[in-house]
């Protein structure tokens, strides 16, 4: 695999991880019970916490591109070869 190969499929797990993790804890304001301010969506959450939400996106993706970079480098698994440009 290369630099640029690995690079493009972390950054896939990872946005892939983001969407998974971001609802996770999240509590709106229908759920809180609060009013929301300025005509905002009620559903809209209280507390995004986003900055621990990107801290927990980046750990779950490294250890997930770890554990697809040691199935392919052991030859766990082994992809097709295309063919290349003629």
């Amino acid at each position: 695999m290369s630099l640029a190969t690995g690079i493009a499929i972390y950054l896939t797990i990872w946005w892939t991880a983001l969407f998974a993790i971001l609802p996770l804890g999240a509590r709106s304001h229908a759920e809180a019970g609060i009013e929301v301010p300025g005509g905002g969506d009620p559903s809209s959450p209280v507390e995004p916490r986003l900055k621990r939400k990107f801290i927990t996106t980046t750990w779950v993706s490294a250890i997930l591109f770890a554990l697809l970079w040691l199935t392919l480098h052991l030859h766990l698994v082994r992809l097709p070869s295309f063919p290349g440009p003629h």
